[in-house]
């Protein structure tokens, strides 16, 4: 399933039906359905790329769950063999815990605001205020394990 989000929320199809619906960040930890057929809407369990800041700074500031965001580079080395423990814990966490990825290169000023310093970083937000972060290349035993001691409702 491919999601989308922007200022207003997460941009979901239903799976049912093929309705695109937007789920209101500050409603993400309720059990969203379908309008058009009724059919119950999943939050999604794969990393969200961020494609704008505006979406970012509403992601993380509004989300009713907590959010893990990788900020990564293509060129980086370590930033690849994460990439896919991330993948796991988003399928993992799906409706416990949202993962978003922000590239350091298309997003610079989000790198700057957020001292990155070095990739690959992950960065946990609850309630618009980063909770912890957690710089290198961990499996997914080890960022699971990040959000338990973070936050009582991730992984």
């Amino acid at each position: 399933m491919i999601t989308t989000l922007d200022e207003r929320g997460l941009i979901v199809a239903c799976p049912k039906c093929g309705q695109h619906n937007r789920l209101a960040y500050r409603r993400l930890d309720q059990r969203p359905r379908c309008p058009k057929c009724g059919s119950g809407l999943a939050v999604p369990g794969e990393p969200l790329e961020i494609e704008t800041e505006a979406a970012f700074r509403a992601l993380i500031s509004d989300s009713a769950l907590p959010v893990l965001v990788d900020f990564w580079a293509p060129w980086c080395g370590p930033c690849k063999v994460i990439a896919p423990e991330v993948a796991a814990v988003a399928a993992q966490g799906a409706g416990r815990v949202l993962v978003a990825k922000v590239n350091t290169e298309e997003h610079p000023r989000l790198a700057a605001q957020f001292q990155v310093r070095g990739i690959p970083l992950l960065v946990l937000f609850q309630g618009g205020r980063e909770q912890a972060r957690q710089a290198g290349a961990l499996p997914a035993s080890g960022i699971e394990r990040f959000l338990r001691e973070n936050t009582a409702h991730a992984a």
